[in-house]
């Protein structure tokens, strides 16, 4: 479910869960613990990729459904700690979006120091709300502290899903690659650069940067409540039915 490549003093972890890297518990312990794990084995940079044309599609409603309150819970927990090991991590970490990024999966993305995506016909950004799910304030802040207050409360309201080329334009992603390898490569090239720099000064620079997203992010067990709330809302649960069951019907 998710590989592990080196790149000299850079990790790259990527998503390996055909067809759609979508998201479970079993998929979040994994990237825990294997972001853990490079980090201590002394990875000084770590980049999060996909496979070719899909970064991560998010959530696996289609297994997530029919659980109960508490495996929600504790997939939502397990959710936001990651969110919190990424935005707090020692070493720069990068997203290179391989692909296709809808909801948690660009939220993954948008807790990393920076975002490569690749150019073609995919599409990226929050669309909880076609699903009848309210973005997470600590999200919220995470998509306002990369795109602006005014972008982001248009873009998570109407649950708005964009291009490549309209992600870069309102500073969703930094860069854009021509193939997914690339974005891999540039990805790599940017950490590179990061750590060609004094390490003590650069890594405190940039977790300062970050600071107000960390006090957010550290609030996650309020969150958690809310969005288990949220997810079995009458609402969602209609709403993620009928997601399901086109997804059933294909």
């Amino acid at each position: 479910m998710l590989d592990v490549i080196e790149h000299g003093d850079v990790a790259e972890l990527s998503l390996n869960r055909p067809p759609a890297n979508a998201l479970t518990i079993e998929v979040l312990d994994i990237c825990l613990d294997k972001f853990s794990e490079v980090v201590n084995d002394g990875a000084r940079g770590v980049v999060l990729s996909g496979r070719e044309g899909m970064f991560s599609a998010g959530l696996d409603v289609p297994v997530l459904l029919p659980q109960g309150r508490e495996e929600i819970e504790e997939f939502w927990t397990h959710f936001f700690s990651l969110l919190e090991l990424i935005a707090g991590s020692s070493v720069p970490v990068g997203a290179a979006i391989t692909g296709h990024a809808p909801a948690g999966g660009m939220v993954m993305a948008l807790y990393c120091d920076f975002r490569i995506a690749t150019s073609g016909d995919y599409k990226m950004g929050l669309n909880e709300v076609q699903v009848g799910l309210p973005v997470p304030r600590n999200v919220l802040f995470a998509l306002e502290s990369v795109i602006g207050p005014r972008h982001a409360a248009w873009y998570a309201s109407a649950g708005e899903l964009i291009g490549p080329e309209e992600a870069l334009a309102v500073g969703l992603v930094d860069r854009l690659a021509d193939n997914p390898a690339a974005a891999v490569a540039q990805a790599i090239e940017r950490l590179e650069h990061l750590l060609s720099l004094p390490q003590l000064a650069m890594n405190r620079t940039r977790v300062a940067a970050k600071s107000a997203l960390l006090e957010k992010t550290a609030e996650a067990s309020n969150y958690v409540r809310l969005a288990v709330d949220a997810w079995f809302g009458d609402e969602a649960q209609e709403m993620m039915q009928h997601m399901v069951e086109k997804l059933g019907s294909k």
